[in-house]
């Protein structure tokens, strides 16, 4: 077996004992050494690939979700991606909600806005594409990061209060919203710069 083959799936052996645990006591009470010795490794391992319990939190949630999103066909496919990232959350509720509880909304937030932060540029170059056009590069950074704020905080009130939207009503509002908003958008500062 290859070194990078073995790593991953000490990785993956890590993330499995830190979802168990998870399920018996708060996040910010599960050690290393509970980690360790579930999976009968040493912390010399452990350290070998995280820094801490919320660096495996953050690589656990990174495989499972945002990489389908980072390479998803958002413009085209944003629907299923969304779909996905609604089913995530909901499989995945009480692992979330810990996360919540022990990194915060801000911490929460950073988390999100890492990792959508590459699917909203990809959506916005998308729509650039499609309208034949760029957005100012300052424009385009602050469009960028108003899109992300906008999902990751939606994203975390749903988790933290799921009663206030369906389903439905939370993946509908988010592909017209998507949809309509961004095209409008750009189309918007192309007026502007004419």
């Amino acid at each position: 077996m290859k070194h990078a083959e073995a790593s991953y799936k000490t990785k993956l052996a890590m993330t499995a004992s830190l979802k168990k645990f998870i399920h018996v006591k708060p996040l910010s009470k599960i050690t290393i050494s509970d980690i360790c010795s579930d999976c009968g490794i040493n912390r010399k391992t452990f350290y070998y690939h995280f820094d801490d319990i919320f660096d495996l939190l953050r690589w656990m949630l990174d495989q499972e979700a945002i990489e389908v999103v980072k390479h998803a066909d958002i413009i085209h496919d944003y629907q299923t991606v969304i779909n996905f990232i609604i089913d995530y959350i909901e499989e995945n509720k009480h692992l979330l909600n810990c996360a919540f509880d022990s990194l915060g909304r801000e911490g929460m937030m950073q988390f999100l806005n890492s990792d959508l932060s590459g699917a909203v540029s990809l959506l916005i170059s998308e729509v650039e594409s499609i309208m034949n056009t760029s957005l100012d590069k300052g424009y385009r950074s602050f469009v960028r990061d108003f899109y992300t704020n906008a999902l990751s905080g939606t994203l975390i009130d749903w988790l933290r209060s799921p009663e206030a939207l369906s389903r439905n009503e939370l993946i509908n509002y988010l592909s017209l919203t998507i949809r309509s908003s961004l095209r409008s958008v750009v189309a918007e500062q192309m007026k502007i710069s004419t």
